[in-house]
C-alpha cells in the first residue's frame, strides 16, 4: 500500500491556505451539513443507508470528475480513519497529490472517550455550516457535467 503523508489539522490548514491544496471532507452529507472546515468540499467515502454505513460506490468516479490526477488534495473525516481509506482509494486510482489530515474534524478518542489529539474544530481552525457550492449533491452534478 502507498505511503500516505499525514498532517495535523494545523499543518493541513497551512497547506490549504498557503499552498493551494483543496480540502475534501469525506464524512457523510449529514456530518458535513452539521459543520465542516471552512471551504471544504463534501465527497463521502462512506454513505449511510438502511443497513448502516457502507462504501460509496461513486467516490472515485466523482473525485475523478472533479479533480485532475495531480490535484493537491487534503482529505479529512471525523477522526482520521475514513480519510485514510479515502486517500488509499485515490492513490490506487492514480491521484498523486493526496495527503491525509489526521485527527479529522473531531479528533480520535480512546476507548473511554478521552481525546487523543485535537481535531480541526478543537484546534480552533475555521469552521462553517454553509453547504452551498460544496455539497455532495452539487459536486456529483458537477463531476458528471
Amino acid at each position: 500500500m502507498a505511503n500516505i503523508s499525514r498532517f495535523s489539522p494545523q499543518e493541513a490548514h497551512k497547506l490549504i491556505s498557503e499552498e493551494g491544496y483543496v480540502h475534501v471532507d469525506v464524512r457523510t452529507e449529514g456530518e458535513y451539513a452539521a459543520a465542516h472546515p471552512k471551504g471544504a468540499l463534501n465527497v463521502p467515502v462512506m454513505i449511510t443507508g438502511p443497513a448502516g454505513m457502507s462504501p460509496n460506490p461513486d467516490f472515485v468516479r466523482v473525485m475523478s470528475g472533479l479533480f485532475p490526477k495531480d490535484a493537491k488534495l487534503v482529505v479529512g473525516c471525523r477522526s482520521g480513519q475514513r480519510s485514510m481509506r479515502a486517500a488509499e482509494l485515490l492513490i490506487a486510482a492514480g491521484f498523486s497529490g493526496v495527503v491525509d489530515q489526521r485527527a479529522g474534524f473531531e479528533g480520535p478518542k480512546d476507548p473511554m472517550g478521552k481525546p487523543l489529539e485535537p481535531g480541526w474544530a478543537a484546534a480552533g481552525l475555521p469552521v462553517e455550516k454553509v453547504t452551498e457550492g460544496g455539497s455532495y449533491a452539487e459536486l456529483q452534478k458537477k463531476a458528471e457535467g
